[in-house]
């Protein structure tokens, strides 16, 4: 293994964290479209709880961005890499040094399971369409797959109720509903262990095997609350009441447990709302929850919390993704490991010897590197109110307060539509910044994050309430620039957010000065028809499948798009296997059908071998470099 990068992370992804807590890994890109596993160390030599750079086993072989991570007790990486038709598994950096391969495995879907038990190196998990999932277990030699049983049904999940490993929770799926039910991997029999009502959805989020504390979810209370429990001494009884008490039920906001402190009386707790995350600790028993001070950004929604602290992924708008060290019980202890900056005026990460290793208090305005001087410095963004259709916009923006009197600005809209701009770092946000282009990135209607009625109001109205919000900042735009003598704003939208820029640019022509698409789709239905089982269901669960009913008629791009006039770009990869190809094809065709010349009125770009994550292929920074000339070129 080697510590000594070509180029510092910009993006980790996938975080994992050993069955022993002594170890993390995760997916790293240097923003060139190449993901290498990177492996943590979560012992810090000097006792001083901040945490060495993380190293690369095998750094010269890309892995893709869904491989799956699986950390392990010894530092090494069980690897899941999916291909067609088939998963390898794969070990990185074992006692031998080298990439050695475990097992090919035929199954629709795979997932990697922590084994804390002495005969093995992990579980995997196998469904198929049967529905029957089969468990197998990873021998410590690395040997054959182990079959440990198959079980009638679709289970996952996966959390452990005793230290040896003998006793799982999974995650069973049953007409619909989700319940927690137990394998007893000594003789293969599965009980229930939450039942709070037929009709409830119940989970098990996380146990502490020593003292016996389990933290659920449930929907039994009318709508799905935290709550918590403790197992019997006599772990072969039934648990008692389930509790869910009111300090963790927070309106508009998604708590999440992240992880269990050593002690095993208290719990951490990830607290999203809006676009930004804090973090507190909660005593179940003691009725407490106390705030954890820390700097504006998101966490990543799981963590490990052992001896040396709390270890969870951090990033905000200036600081690529890092693992934080928390000391809850010293306030203000804050440390963020493994970041790296980048020049904020266009220039380049690549050269950057090594990872930086930032440390910050929760009162400093930015990270503090071993050598502040030689840390580059990353464009800085801030969260502001804009006015919507019918109440404020929150939304992430770059380019200072005076952002509105920049020469170039371009809205950018998420994908989703059940997603949201976070207050986390950005490659392609910051390209753009870098590039002298400020940034809006609104949270219109429809996005997660502000409570069930703003995020559920689309649901049957794709185009609706969030096309909406977007003409009415638009509007308060176009004016405010009219009467400073600048450009119309650009528009820039991925995916949801590719085909709202699509709605946008056909219903208001006259607001935009260039609108770029990427991998869109054309309607709900139209992508529903043509996209694979696994997206149809998604989209008819997030009410794609309606056509919404009023003036303006169904948000079909084919049928308005002979409304745009701003000069328009739309991107697609053509092994896009969530939205198709053929969406952007069948654009392209209609625009030609309307009249409209390739190369003047609208360019597309069709990336060979690309999925639907543009920017985390081959070729990124080029691809990012010439869209920032488009739309700049106003």
């Amino acid at each position: 293994m080697t510590t000594t990068l070509v180029a510092p992370p910009l993006r980790r992804v996938s975080y994992s964290f050993s069955a022993d807590g002594n170890h993390a890994a995760c997916l790293a890109t240097a923003g060139d479209g190449a993901w290498h596993v990177e492996s943590w160390s979560l012992r810090p030599d000097d006792g001083s709880g901040v945490l060495s750079a993380p190293e690369r086993p095998h750094a010269d072989k890309p892995e893709q961005l869904h491989t799956q991570l699986l950390a392990l007790d010894d530092g090494s990486v069980l690897v899941c890499r999916h291909e067609p038709g088939h998963h390898e598994l794969v070990l990185l950096g074992g006692p031998e040094g080298a990439e050695r391969r475990i097992a090919t495995v035929r199954s629709p879907g795979l997932r990697l399971l922590p084994y804390p038990g002495p005969d093995g190196l992990a579980l995997v998990l196998g469904t198929d369409t049967t529905p029957v999932t089969t468990m197998w277990r990873v021998p410590l030699d690395g040997g054959p797959l182990e079959v440990l049983t198959e079980l009638q049904g679709l289970f996952g999940g996966g959390v452990w109720l005793d230290p040896a490993g003998r006793r799982l929770a999974l995650d069973a799926v049953r007409d619909g509903r989700v319940k927690s039910a137990v394998l007893d991997l000594d003789d293969g029999s599965l009980n229930p262990l939450l039942e709070m009502s037929e009709t409830s959805n119940d989970r098990l989020q996380m146990c502490d095997p020593v003292s016996g504390l389990l933290v659920i979810s449930s929907d039994a209370p009318g709508h799905d609350r935290l709550g918590w429990i403790r197992l019997a001494e006599d772990r072969g009884e039934a648990p008692g009441r389930v509790r869910f008490p009111e300090m963790v039920h927070l309106p508009n906001t998604t708590v999440r447990p992240v992880a269990i402190a050593p002690d095993g009386d208290r719990v951490a707790l990830q607290l999203d709302r809006g676009a930004t995350s804090r973090l507190a600790v909660w005593g179940p028993a003691e009725g407490t929850l106390l705030d954890v001070k820390m700097p504006e950004g998101c966490l990543g929604g799981l963590g490990r919390w052992t001896r040396s602290g709390l270890h969870i992924p951090f990033s905000a708008p200036d600081r690529p993704s890092g693992l934080a060290t928390v000391l809850p019980d010293r306030p203000g202890s804050w440390h963020l490991t493994g970041t790296a900056g980048a020049p904020a005026a266009g220039g380049s990460a690549v050269g950057v010897a090594a990872v930086g290793v930032a440390a910050a208090t929760a009162s400093e305005e930015s990270a503090s590197a071993d050598d502040p001087a030689s840390e580059p410095v990353w464009e800085s963004a801030h969260l502001e109110l804009l006015v919507g259709e019918v109440g404020p916009v929150e939304s992430v923006v770059y380019g200072g307060l005076d952002w509105r009197t920049s020469e170039h600005v371009v809205l950018a809209l998420h994908g989703g539509p059940a997603a949201a701009w976070r207050f986390e770092f950005s490659p392609v946000l910051q390209h753009l910044a870098a590039n002298g282009v400020a940034v809006v990135a609104p949270n219109q209607r429809g996005s997660i994050g502000y409570g069930e009625s703003y995020a559920s109001c689309l649901h049957g109205a794709w185009g609706g309430p969030d096309l909406d919000d977007i003409t009415a900042i638009a509007r308060t735009l176009v004016s405010e620039r009219a009467a400073a003598g600048l450009p119309l704003p650009a528009l820039f939208g991925t995916s949801y957010g590719a085909y709202l820029a699509l709605l946008a640019a056909c219903t208001s022509p006259d607001s935009w000065s260039r609108v770029l698409a990427i991998a869109p789709f054309l309607s709900g239905p139209r992508l529903i028809a043509e996209a694979s089982l696994p997206v149809r269901a998604l989209m008819t669960r997030l009410g794609g499948d309606v056509e919404l009913d009023d003036a303006l008629g169904p948000r079909d791009v084919v049928r308005l798009c002979e409304g745009v006039r701003a000069p328009l770009m739309f991107v697609h990869g053509d092994r896009d296997d969530i939205i198709p190809v053929g969406q952007s094809r069948t654009l392209r065709h209609r625009l030609l059908q309307l009249g409209r010349c390739e190369g003047t009125d609208f360019r597309y770009l069709e990336l060979p071998g690309q999925g639907h994550e543009v920017f985390a292929g081959d070729g990124a920074p080029e691809l990012y470099t010439r869209l920032t000339a488009f739309l700049r070129d106003s």
